[in-house]
């Protein structure tokens, strides 16, 4: 039945992909079908809300508005009172709501009186045409299956096509540095690309095709996608195998770039941007001028430093796999990572999350889809994110078609937990992208915190490149420990625990990468397979 059902699947991609490719959209179509979801936006949730969970008996979200005594009635009544915001807001006071382990599957759904034992699978939308098939990258564990509409292709070229005007981009040659399938970010940005009649130049890919069984489909379905859009008239441009450790090759393309007067702009996660720069001034490459595009990671102030010394700029969106983008990045920010919330597809609130046991306490990111398109619905889904959701006017083009909500600072809360103690992830990235370079050396892609158990303890190693030189292990411990200690009481708590536990140990080797060549600052093992030599 599987191998049937991915029949029928790749059958439709195929059938699909044609009049994908052959039918580019202009940016004034780009405007209207922003306008157009902007003006349906209460009456696409709605839609969405009675087609995709009131009359889906499998469908979790049901389950939990019935379980707080609501019908379909009811929450549209709530939606005309009080608004869409104002209603998930009352749903999520009334326990209608759903954590990120229970979106991944790790842990039922319990609410007092109401248990369900849940897969990933559950939350899929079945309203979608399911064209391809992929998964995320696993930054916060193992891969979720995702299924891929060219309707939501189409409404993300749109948005990408407003981004790219903002940043007057449009004209510069593209390249990509990103993942083969089953991962999202490469093909995605190639056929947006593609269907704004703009397509990219080169694909840079950090993985190799293997022909192994459980790649093979993936294989089969990126070689279709490239040699059928020549077929189609849209030729896209075949995946070069770039991996992490040769990042100058990706620095030399964008100085070739730079020389002929073409700055070029990059589409990649901040890491691998990282990079690419690091690579350039290692190289003596001009790749000044040069617009990088990131996603997957936060932009942070020490990786604007090594981006800005190559006389580049970098700007990201924000974005999940289960539901693709959710902001792009704003022309006139007010801080690095600055995006506009795409309130056509995506409605979000915030709640007071408390992490850990330490009393700390974030603005988490709660996430609803309001497009038919998204591969996963989603009805008050915690993103394991929070940030800043202000609103405000900037100027930029975006704002004009009413894209005024911003998000920006934005983090993870998903913690380091050994010996009882907990911290966050901005702690994490200002020890590793700031403190730990200053102190010893090397950039922020240099350093990773890794959290495994051993012989059932739990214990936390620091990764070091090998590329830092000589570096004396316990004064970096050292440095981590009183950094913590001078945060907050609760870090200082959390110090004292791990040294007398002896927690902490270093590693000299490279940090692991997901299956996305994003590096966190905090990886996860789940079982004791750190090697003590670089690699």
């Amino acid at each position: 039945m599987k191998m049937l059902n991915d029949m029928k699947m790749y059958a439709r991609y195929a059938r699909g992909l044609q009049g994908f490719l052959r039918h580019t959209i202009s940016l004034a179509e780009a405007r209207a079908i922003v306008r157009r979801r902007m003006a349906e936006r209460e009456t696409n949730f709605l839609h969405l809300l009675e087609r995709g969970i009131f009359a889906n008996s499998r469908s979790p979200y049901r389950a939990l508005v019935q379980h707080a005594g609501l019908e379909f009635a009811d929450v549209v009544h709530l939606v005309r009172k009080h608004g869409i915001e104002g209603a998930l807001e009352r749903l999520y006071d009334a326990g209608v709501y759903v954590t990120l382990d229970e979106f991944k599957g790790r842990k039922p759904l319990e609410r007092p009186g109401l248990y369900l034992a849940i897969q990933p699978e559950d939350f899929d939308n079945p309203l979608l045409a399911r064209h391809y098939e992929a998964r995320t990258g696993g930054s916060r564990g193992v891969g979720t299956r995702l299924l891929i509409d060219f309707d939501l292709l189409m409404h993300e070229a749109a948005t990408h096509s407003l981004f790219l005007t903002a940043f007057a981009v449009v004209d510069r040659p593209m390249g990509l540095w990103r993942p083969l399938p089953p991962g999202l970010a490469g093909m995605n940005n190639l056929l947006r690309h593609a269907k704004l009649g703009r397509p990219v130049e080169r694909w840079f890919t950090q993985n190799r095709m293997t022909l192994r069984p459980e790649t093979f489909k993936y294989l089969l379905f990126t070689i279709y996608t490239i040699y059928g859009s020549r077929l189609f008239g849209r030729p896209l441009p075949v995946p070069e195998y770039v991996p992490l450790a040769q990042a100058s090759q990706v620095a030399r393309w964008l100085a070739m770039k730079k020389r002929v007067r073409t700055p070029a702009h990059l589409d990649t996660n901040a890491s691998s941007g990282v990079r690419v720069c690091l690579a350039a001034k290692e190289h003596g490459l001009d790749i000044a001028g040069t617009l990088f595009r990131f996603g997957g990671e936060p932009y942070t102030p020490a990786k604007y430093k090594v981006i800005a010394e190559t006389g580049s700029r970098a700007v990201c969106h924000y974005s999940m796999a289960e539901i693709g983008h959710i902001g792009i990045a704003c022309a006139a920010p007010a801080f690095l990572d600055d995006v506009h919330l795409l309130k056509d597809k995506v409605a979000v609130i915030q709640r007071e999350k408390s992490v850990g046991t330490s009393g700390v306490s974030v603005g988490a990111l709660i996430h609803t889809t309001l497009f038919l398109a998204c591969p996963k619905i989603m009805l008050n889904v915690e993103s394991g994110d929070y940030g800043e959701l202000p609103e405000r006017s900037c100027g930029c083009p975006l704002e004009a078609l009413g894209f005024q909500q911003h998000l920006h600072t934005i983090r993870s809360y998903d913690k380091l937990t050994s010996e009882g103690m907990t911290f966050i992830g901005s702690d994490l990235i200002i020890l590793i992208e700031e403190i730990l370079p200053a102190r010893f050396g090397g950039n922020p892609t240099d350093y990773q915190f890794v959290e495994e158990e051993d012989g059932g303890l739990p214990k936390v190693s620091i990764l070091v490149s090998p590329r830092v030189g000589n570096v004396d292990e316990t004064k970096l411990i050292t440095t981590v420990l009183q950094t913590l200690r001078s945060s907050s009481n609760a870090n200082k708590m959390m110090a004292d625990q791990w040294r007398k536990a002896q927690t902490l140990e270093v590693i000299r080797r490279e940090p692991y990468a997901t299956d996305s060549a994003k590096i966190l600052p905090l990886h996860i093992l789940k079982e004791n397979n750190i090697s003590k030599t670089a690699k």
